[in-house]
């Protein structure tokens, strides 16, 4: 090869090494995720779907799978379990008076063993894991089927005045003032006697259409119309007088706890709305009298969590149109997105080719990131996480979620943070470094702190408390201590500690101490 030839190609591939090295830094600078997102996943209980596996678990079997689950997500990254706790007009939960759930030991009413309580259980390790619990109830669906073995002292049996059936099920008639009123004290009773995160709702209000039936709640409307004379109209209020009657309660016996609710993800179609997207399906406005939309302007929620299962290739209802439409209606208040992980496939169904795409849920977390008003993801649901989307598990592991995040701030609910921890100290022994602190005095609302985060530099490391990358725990329990094992013999190291409120404030950091690992 001639010379100038031979010099030119040397050239070009150094050239080309320092660009393609630019380029991969550049990368991992915008892979490096924000500190703070919502990471979220349902584990549903209802037909077992994913928790417990199957009716009649005794006790430690029932722990030891909720355990794994935990652990798996932890694992992933995520740091939100939003746990059905009641499926249907029962309790997944012991201080509760609805019976218990026949999805724990096959019978509504048989409990579990005395002293034992799924809920209590749950909170605590979500908690010691750094991971919030959203209490899911579902308000209205009371059966999941007429033939459905109820307990004597299930309301349906106690008051079937308050119910119509539809579709095979046996459902609260969100007409009734007493319903409101009833279901709301139900969620109160979590509220009240649980350290739950949030209380959630899903898309289920009124019913999903079904050809040749109709809603029985006639004669209802005649008998509570509120001023109303469209019946369509009338429905629409019914669920937000309870929207917003759950608000203002939980609110105001907790004012941390957040509540959120995970529509459809048609608000309403451009063509029945200007306001609405231009998409092409059935609407929650329209078709389950649900004004999502309204709820969020009206600041009854906290978060709204659209369950966006379309591809970006679905014609009728494409992911980033609806994505973009939800964007622009937030009114200041967090929206998640809502991803179908269980619609992944592997190419051999003749489901939508997109869901066997590799790439499909990744391209869209790429793009909720994209965006300033979207602050996270949940994932439906649990199981699906470790079956059909396995490889998605694994670019949440090695990639998106790589580094652990804090939940979004809400300064509407709580804006003051907490003071820092006191009296750091940092000791180096056999098992690792040993760190230890002191409470923080109380801010000036009163809070102290309601767990903490720990940051590790290495020795002449930048110190950099907004970089995800260098946070080693999160807890959201006050335990002032922490073995980290995770160090090199001989290496130096540098700690802070901060503390979070119930709300998840930050405060300022403890430190930074430094030792050196035996």
């Amino acid at each position: 090869m001639p010379y100038h030839l031979l010099k030119y190609n040397i050239f070009t591939t150094l050239f080309f090494l320092f660009i393609s090295a630019s380029t991969l830094n550049a990368q991992e600078e915008i892979k490096i995720a924000p500190k703070r997102e919502f990471r979220g996943v349902w584990v549903a209980t209802v037909t077992n779907i994913d928790w417990p596996s199957r009716q009649g678990l005794s006790v430690d079997q029932q722990k030891q799978e909720l355990i794994a689950i935990l652990e798996q997500h932890k694992k992933t990254g995520l740091n939100a379990i939003i746990l059905q706790i009641r499926p249907t007009a029962d309790a997944v939960y012991a201080k509760s008076r609805e019976p218990w759930s026949h999805w724990l030991m096959g019978k509504q009413g048989l409990a579990p063993a005395a002293g034992y309580d799924p809920l209590a259980f749950a909170v605590k390790e979500c908690h010691e894991r750094g991971m919030e619990l959203h209490a899911w109830f579902n308000p209205y669906r009371a059966t999941m089927s007429a033939s459905q073995v109820t307990h004597p002292e299930h309301i349906t049996k106690q008051k079937p005045e308050l119910f119509y059936r539809y579709g095979g099920q046996i459902l609260f008639d969100p007409g009734i003032p007493e319903n409101r009123e009833y279901i709301t004290q139900v969620i109160l009773d979590v509220v009240k006697g649980y350290d739950i995160d949030g209380v959630h709702f899903d898309d289920y209000f009124y019913p999903y259409r079904i050809a040749g039936q109709t809603i029985n709640d006639s004669a209802t409307f005649s008998k509570y119309p509120n001023g109303f004379v469209k019946i369509d109209d009338w429905r629409r209020n019914n669920v937000d007088l309870l929207v917003k009657m759950v608000n203002d309660s939980v609110h105001h016996y907790k004012k941390h706890i957040k509540f959120g609710i995970s529509p459809f993800g048609i608000w309403r179609n451009f063509r029945e709305d200007t306001l609405g997207s231009k998409t092409n399906g059935l609407s929650n406005y329209g078709e389950l009298y649900a004004d999502s939309r309204k709820w969020i302007k009206e600041g009854w929620v906290d978060y709204i969590n659209p369950q966006i299962y379309f591809s970006f290739s679905r014609a009728a209802a494409p992911f980033k149109v609806l994505l973009d439409w939800w964007d622009k209606n937030t009114y200041g208040r967090h929206l998640y997105i809502g991803q179908a992980a269980y619609l992944i496939h592997n190419g051999t169904t003749k489901r939508e080719p997109a869901w066997a795409r590799p790439n499909e849920i990744p391209n869209q977390i790429r793009a909720i990131r994209s965006s300033n008003r979207v602050q996270g993801s949940v994932y439906f649901s649990s199981k699906s996480l470790s079956t059909v989307a396995r490889g998605l598990t694994d670019s949440l592991r090695n990639d998106f979620y790589k580094y652990p995040a804090l939940p979004p701030l809400m300064p509407w609910i709580d804006d003051v943070a907490p003071n820092e921890p006191q009296n750091l100290t940092a000791e180096a022994t056999a098992d690792g470094i040993q760190l230890k602190w002191t409470r923080p005095l109380k801010a000036k609302d009163g809070e102290t702190a309601s767990g903490y985060v720990v940051y590790r530099f290495n020795e002449g490391e930048k110190i950099d408390v907004l970089n995800a990358r260098n946070i080693v725990r999160i807890t959201f329990e006050d335990y002032s201590f922490f073995l980290d094992t995770n160090v090199e013999k001989g290496k130096r190291y540098s700690y802070l500690v901060t503390a979070l409120d119930r709300i998840k404030n930050e405060s300022d950091a403890s430190g930074p101490v430094g030792v050196e690992a035996k």
